[in-house]
């Protein structure tokens, strides 16, 4: 995973840590939820030094509490799996969304440090009628001359409102990225060694 990847923590956050905000208008489309958080969580970073020096436990409380519950995992889960979804049993299907989620967590929660301070624009949508899905696109300006950074985020609606299934960086899936990952491990170990090698990430990850 290289640095676009950070970027993804950060707008997984950006889209999803104002959730009050969220939640109480499930009806706001989706380039509107995710300006309006933007400005958000912009503010929170900035004002919180613990969030800016990267504590640990409070950035992981903060994705825990704001961002999880409202990130549809298990259609994630799904795509990256592909045909194996299937295969998989219910409780395997369970243990790796459960597996999955944390991974992420555990992987990039620090890019929130990295990137609390960028300035991010996010595309005004055409009106989208009676469409479940729509793709919101943004790109964050990186400081210092650096390029800016296109990120899309492909959503859907749910009767609680729009959520994301799909986050692409600089034209990089995050759900195929790991679709590649996941089906080498089915096809070498079976789906158990895929949730075995998931379990293992995540326990070396949890004391960095």
């Amino acid at each position: 995973m290289g640095k676009n990847f950070l970027v993804i923590l950060l707008m997984v956050v950006i889209g999803f840590a104002a959730f009050p905000a969220w939640s109480s208008n499930p009806n706001l489309p989706p380039d509107k939820l995710v300006e309006k958080t933007v400005q958000e969580v912009v503010g929170i970073m900035q004002k919180d030094e613990d969030l800016k020096s990267g504590n640990k436990e409070k950035l992981l409380n903060l994705i825990e509490t704001k961002i999880l519950p409202h990130f549809n995992f298990v259609r994630m889960t799904q795509l990256a799996m592909a045909q194996h979804w299937q295969a998989a049993t219910p409780k395997q299907q369970k243990v790796l969304v459960d597996e999955f989620r944390t991974l992420l967590v555990r992987t990039y929660y620090n890019a929130l440090t990295t990137y609390y301070n960028e300035t991010i624009k996010v595309n005004p949508l055409s009106d989208l009628g009676d469409r479940n899905e729509a793709t919101v696109r943004s790109v964050v300006i990186q400081k210092n001359g650096k390029q800016p950074v296109p990120i899309d985020y492909s959503m859907e609606k749910k009767p609680n409102g729009w959520k994301v299934y799909d986050v692409t960086v600089a034209g990089v899936s995050l759900v195929t990225n790991y679709r590649g990952s996941f089906n080498s491990q089915v096809r070498k170990n079976g789906i158990d060694g895929l949730i075995k090698t998931l379990s293992d990430k995540n326990k070396s990850l949890e004391n960095k």
